[in-house]
């Protein structure tokens, strides 16, 4: 989809605060409220806009760490890697999964209660599965910066 200028301003509106009002969206882009939602709509359908959703803090509803994990493991057949990630799909601990290159072969993003539950969730995905080989946890200390918009450009 080819996106102009007005598209991007929406865009760029919408990932910092996608609860604007039509009005309000029409006062930064200057277009009408109308236009607005359409082409709203438009990238919507055109998947553009993948989602809408709101971003939580996690210590306010309990969910005090955060890791990052690196998953390397021990057979790369595109069965077991296909299984993998369909776990990783369905555990609501993840929050984010990369089948990446390198040294291992997913990044994770896992939130957790405590030490305790993150260890419970250990067993379950990396002990329990005999094609895990490793599995290195960096333990978030403070969230410097943490965004989701992804940055325009023409």
């Amino acid at each position: 989809m080819q996106l102009d200028e007005f598209d991007i301003r929406l865009l760029e509106a919408l990932q910092e605060d996608n609860q604007l009002s039509a009005s309000e969206l029409a006062d930064q882009t200057r277009l009408s409220p109308g236009s607005c939602l359409r082409r709203i709509k438009r990238m919507r359908e055109e998947g553009v806009i993948a989602k809408d959703v709101s971003i939580l803090n996690p210590e306010a509803v309990g969910r005090k760490l955060t890791m990052v994990v690196l998953v390397s493991l021990e057979r790369e057949r595109v069965d077991l890697i296909e299984d993998f990630k369909k776990s990783m799909l369905k555990t609501a601990e993840v929050m984010q999964c990369y089948y990446v290159t390198g040294d291992a072969d997913f990044v994770l993003v896992v939130t957790a209660v405590d030490m305790s539950d993150y260890e419970e969730f250990t067993k379950r995905f990396f002990f329990e599965n005999t094609n895990v080989r490793k599995f290195t946890t960096l333990v978030v200390m403070n969230r410097v910066k943490f965004g989701t918009a992804i940055p325009i450009t023409m």
